[in-house]
């Protein structure tokens, strides 16, 4: 969305400039692509949910009309104002941006004078003077956000003290609000730092005619990879530890998923041991509910009896064959998908034939690549299931408990992200680099004491550094739709 704003009306960008001192520029840039990044996607989502309830109630309009264009009023209005308030986002971004021009400013005289003692080259001087510019910005910045307080980053506790004890209510604040932020810089500066090595490690490579066919493979590999890898912990997290996820992450997966919660909870218990096989447990009932809904023999649902369950079950109601409910959910799945990602393509291209072409060739390819990674993930299950875990691994009770308590899933999260291969490969950095931050907070909690913030905060200021230091030398190295952002915004 932002890159768009950037190219979308070129000479009213030039306009705006001119009427703006040159030093302030980026700051003026940063701040209005902050507030529409920060209040954009909430006014597409309040427009959404207005046309929705009104095609709802479009029977007794005239009843339901005044209180909800009321109510409409008065939620844009909010969003509208909370984006102009000062430990917001789009102050945020003005702080880091305008803060690292204005620092290069100020500080420079200084630095000067440092480098006369030091006998610094002029361009270690002026890089040292852009990562330092950018890292005190960085830092003030981060610190602002972080400086809002938030309910589902707080605690309160009753504490009892004194003699005799006397019971008190005491607030405890946490840390973590940031830290989906925090983990895009550093991913971002992790790309940078590694991409800058490879390149460098290619150049020599290649000057020596030393460079390889493997070294090649790693190059064209490294994306998907990433990608793949980044897609399993979500995957995994979803699956298991749903609380380390976004909740319209988690929602976002559940509805592509569409899967019954109760085959969900069942491989939940098998992994927890709360439902054995060959063991009466009390679980019976879980999946006996869904035999009699799906009018399956009431047995399927019993782990003392059946061991394990039938793939059937995993199928929904697709039939016996893993084969046909694979391709089943890809179908499914690309309809799905195409029914959002064609109106987006569409309003995206010029209104011609070619542009309707593009966006049809665009739409499907997206739309496979979304089929392809819940079909993926749905066989893989079977394959570790049915058709392939149990030749390689053994049919004995554990090892089916063993199987259904992870293996299966596993094997899902693992293969499902390869299927970004159908994308297009400048498509696949952008979507790795989108991922990876993601993948990284599941592994961390979502709230750690106060104390320890400054970690976070020196993470991101010194990763924002490198990032910015490297858009302001190498704008290509910096890659996807950030690179270009950046470069953009930064520029005098």
């Amino acid at each position: 969305m932002t890159s768009s704003l950037l190219s979308a009306a070129p000479a009213g960008r030039r306009q705006l400039d001119h009427a703006i001192p040159p030093l302030l520029r980026p700051l003026m840039r940063a701040y209005v692509l902050g507030y529409a990044s920060a209040v954009a996607p909430r006014l597409l989502t309040l427009v959404l949910q207005a046309v929705t309830r009104r095609a709802a109630n479009n029977k007794d309009a005239a009843d339901v009309t005044r209180p909800h264009d009321s109510s409409l009023l008065s939620s844009l209005q909010r969003i509208l104002r909370g984006g102009l308030e000062l430990q917001r986002f789009p102050t945020f971004c003005a702080a880091l941006v305008g803060g690292t021009t204005l620092l290069e400013v100020l500080l420079g005289k200084a630095l000067n004078s440092l480098a006369r003692g030091r006998q610094l080259s002029a361009v270690t001087q002026k890089r040292l003077l852009r990562w330092l510019s950018a890292f005190i910005s960085s830092w003030l910045s981060l610190r602002l956000l972080q400086s809002k307080e938030s309910d589902a980053f707080s605690e309160t506790i009753t504490v009892n003290s004194g003699s005799p004890p006397e019971a008190r209510r005491e607030t405890i604040r946490y840390a973590g609000r940031t830290l989906d932020l925090t983990l895009f810089a550093s991913t971002r500066a992790l790309d940078v730092i590694v991409g800058e090595l490879w390149a460098r490690r290619k150049q020599r490579q290649v000057a020596a005619g030393r460079w390889t066919q493997v070294e090649s493979l790693i190059s064209k590999l490294a994306d998907p990879s990433i990608f793949a890898a980044s897609c399993a912990l979500i995957m995994w997290a979803w699956f298991y530890t749903p609380s380390r996820l976004p909740k319209a992450y988690t929602k976002w997966i559940s509805s592509a998923a569409a899967v019954d919660a109760r085959l969900i909870e069942a491989l939940r218990r098998c992994r927890t041991g709360e439902l054995r096989y060959g063991q009466e447990t009390g679980q019976g009932p879980l999946l006996q509910s869904m035999c009699a809904d799906y009018e399956w023999p009431p047995e399927w649902g019993d782990p003392v009896k059946t061991i394990p369950f039938p793939c059937e079950i995993v199928h929904l109601g697709c039939g016996p064959s893993c084969e046909y409910h694979a391709l089943s959910r890809f179908c499914r799945s690309f309809r799905w998908a195409m029914a959002t990602y064609l109106p987006l393509n569409l309003a995206a291209r010029k209104k011609d034939l070619r542009g309707l072409r593009i966006a049809l060739s665009s739409a499907a390819r997206s739309s496979s690549f979304l089929a392809a990674f819940i079909a993926l993930f749905y066989y893989s299950v079977c394959l570790a299931r049915t058709r392939i875990g149990p030749h390689l691994l053994g049919r004995d009770v554990q090892t089916r408990q063993a199987i259904d308590g992870g293996i299966c899933v596993g094997c899902g999260c693992f293969m499902c992200g390869w299927s970004i291969v159908i994308e297009k490969a400048a498509r696949r950095k952008d979507m790795a680099l989108f991922v990876a931050p993601r993948a990284l907070a599941t592994l961390l909690p979502r709230r750690y004491p106060l104390d320890k913030q400054w970690r976070e905060t020196l993470a991101f200021a010194f990763s924002t550094a490198v990032v910015f230091t490297c858009v302001r030398e190498n704008r290509q190295r910096v890659r996807g739709v950030l690179g270009r952002i950046l470069g953009s915004v930064l520029e005098a």
